[in-house]
C-alpha cells in the first residue's frame, strides 16, 4: 500500500521530533554532571611530564635489569674462576706430589755417639742425632744434627769443631736445607743451601743453581741409604743418587760390598758394607775412599765409618746408641 505525500511528511516530522527529544535528554544529563566527575583537559605540560615520567621509569627498569645481568655475569665468572682455580690446584698437587719412602730405619730421638780415631790416636768424638721435627716449605721434616769435636789432647795437633745440619722431608727422605760449619785448624767454612724440591733449584750462600729431582746433601744421602733394602743386592750392585755440594750436583753411587761381622765398643754386629762413591762433599773433606758398615737389620745404624784422607785414614766407630725406633736385631752381643 503506497503512502500519500501527507503521510510521508508526517513521518519525517516524527523522526525529527524524536531526534530533537533525544538530543535534549542527552544535553540535560550532561549538564547535571558535577564538575568533580568532569575530566580536565590534558595540557601540553602534563603530557610532557607524563612522557618524562614514563621515560624515567623505563630507564630505571632498564638499569635494574642491566645491574641484575651484570651481577649474574659476575657470579658466573666468579664461579668459573673458582672452578678453574680448583682444577689448577688439583693439577698442581698432581704435578708437585712428592714421593713417599717407607722409613723403618730412624726417627726423632735417635742419638748415635762415635769415637773418632786418627791412626792409633783417639782424636775426638762425633754425634749424630735426629733432634726434632721441624717444618720447611710447609713440609714436615727431621732436623738432623751431626757434630765432630776433637779431644783437648788432640787440639794441639789439629783442632776440629765441625757442625752439620740437615732438614730431611719425613715422607720423601730428601733435604730442604743443609748447613755446614767447619772449624778445622785455621780452615773456616760456613755454607748454607736451601733445596727447592718442587722447582729444582738450590739457593746457597754462594749463588743459585739448578738441581736434579730429589737431590741430596751428603748427610741426607746417608740417611736415605739407611732406608734401602739391600737384602737382594749382589756384590758390586748399587743405587744411584744425586749429591749437591758447593755449586754442583754430582752422581753418588751407593755400592753394596757385602756383609761382615764387626766388633766395636757398642757391641758385636752383623753388618752390611757399603761404599758411597763421591768425590766432593764428604763429611771429612775426603779425597779418597769412604766405607760404611751398617747394622744388617731394619735400623741400618752406622757401626763404623772408615775415611781415607790425604795422609792416613780416619776411623769412626759406634760407642753408644739410644732412641732407636725399634729393636736392633743385628746386634749379636
Amino acid at each position: 500500500m503506497h503512502k500519500t505525500s501527507g503521510e510521508r511528511v508526517r513521518s519525517v516530522v516524527a523522526v525529527l521530533v524524536a531526534m530533537i527529544v533525544a538530543v535534549a535528554l542527552f544535553s540535560g544529563q550532561t549538564t547535571k554532571t558535577t564538575p568533580k566527575n568532569r575530566k580536565a583537559p590534558i595540557t601540553k605540560a602534563a603530557r610532557a611530564k607524563a612522557t618524562a615520567d614514563s621515560i624515567a621509569a623505563f630507564r630505571a627498569d632498564s638499569t635494574q635489569k642491566t645491574l641484575r645481568a651484570i651481577a649474574v655475569a659476575d657470579s658466573i665468572r666468579q664461579q668459573q674462576y673458582l672452578d678453574s682455580l680448583a682444577l689448577w690446584r688439583e693439577d698442581s698437587l698432581k704435578i708437585f706430589q712428592l714421593r713417599k719412602i717407607n722409613n723403618d730405619a730412624f726417627g726423632v730421638g735417635e742419638r748415635l755417639v762415635f769415637e773418632v780415631s786418627y791412626g792409633f790416636i783417639n782424636a775426638g768424638e762425633a754425634v749424630m742425632a735426629v733432634a726434632a721435627y721441624d717444618s720447611i716449605a710447609g713440609r714436615k721434616c727431621y732436623r738432623v744434627e751431626f757434630t765432630v769435636t776433637s779431644h783437648p789432647s788432640f787440639n794441639w795437633i789439629y783442632k776440629v769443631e765441625d757442625r752439620y745440619l740437615t732438614y730431611i722431608d719425613v715422607e720423601a727422605i730428601a733435604p730442604w736445607k743443609f748447613e755446614q760449619h767447619i772449624r778445622e785448624g785455621t780452615y773456616r767454612r760456613d755454607f748454607i743451601a736451601e733445596f727447592d724440591q718442587i722447582h729444582h733449584v738450590a739457593r746457597t750462600t754462594e749463588g743459585e743453581y739448578p738441581i736434579p729431582e730429589y737431590v741430596h746433601d751428603i748427610m741426607s744421602a746417608f740417611y736415605f741409604s739407611r732406608t734401602i733394602d739391600f737384602s737382594n743386592f749382589k756384590v758390586g750392585e748399587g743405587v744411584m743418587l744425586s749429591n749437591f755440594y758447593k755449586d754442583k750436583s754430582h752422581e753418588l753411587m751407593v755400592r753394596f760390598l757385602g756383609r761382615q761381622e764387626l766388633e766395636v765398643e757398642a757391641g758385636t754386629f752383623n753388618t752390611i758394607v757399603v761404599e758411597p762413591l763421591v768425590k766432593e762433599g764428604g763429611l771429612f773433606k775426603s779425597e779418597g775412599r769412604i766405607v760404611i758398615w751398617l747394622s744388617d737389620d731394619e735400623r741400618k745404624i752406622p757401626v763404623r765409618v772408615n775415611t781415607k784422607v790425604v795422609i792416613g785414614s780416619i776411623d769412626t766407630e759406634l760407642k753408644s746408641y739410644s732412641g732407636l725406633v725399634g729393636p736392633l736385631r743385628a746386634r749379636i752381643q
